[in-house]
């Protein structure tokens, strides 16, 4: 028999943690996603219950909360363990993709935060690439292609910017 207590308890602190993402409160929406791990790993792992793709939810979630927050080392270390259990099982027209695309983006952005370009624009493209092929509804599917479409051509315009290795202007050669 499932312990149906610590399972429902698991997944209402998720869905607490979703609502908290949707008012903005963010530290709480943190808390709530650390907060469901917990109660998840009161589950024995003999039951049928899947504690990796559990907390694959959780970490997209925490990922968010903590970037909108400006903690983006947490916030990609968050997507980064999401990430490990979608990039292999994620599928993108379930409801998973919902997160697996979330992960991503929070990837995306985080990596933009830390001044990693080149890393942000490859995740930004596949995030935009998901969000245009998965079929169904996403919250967050808008505000996302807006922010990932303003980051794009942002970071494409650095590159076309940005001076090859070794450059130097024809004036450096006299000097």
């Amino acid at each position: 028999m499932k312990p149906l207590r610590e399972v429902a308890g698991a997944y209402a602190a998720l869905g607490k943690a979703e609502r908290e993402l949707g008012e903005g409160l963010f530290e709480a929406a943190a808390l709530s996603c650390r907060n469901a791990m917990d109660v998840s790993r009161t589950v024995p792992a003999e039951e049928v219950f899947d504690h990796a793709g559990f907390d694959a939810f959780c970490h997209a979630w925490l990922s968010r909360a903590l970037g909108e927050l400006g903690r983006f080392d947490e916030s990609l270390a968050a997507a980064e363990l999401s990430l490990g259990y979608f990039n292999r099982r994620g599928e993108l027209h379930e409801e998973t993709g919902k997160m697996w695309i979330t992960a991503v983006m929070q990837r995306a952005l985080a990596f933009d935060a830390l001044g990693r370009q080149e890393e942000a624009l490859v995740e930004l493209q596949k995030g935009v690439e998901m969000l245009q092929e998965r079929k169904g509804e996403m919250a967050q599917k808008e505000a996302y292609l807006r922010e990932a479409s303003l980051r794009i051509a942002r970071l494409e315009d650095f590159q076309k910017q940005a001076k090859p290795s070794g450059y130097k202007a024809w004036w450096e050669f006299w000097s």
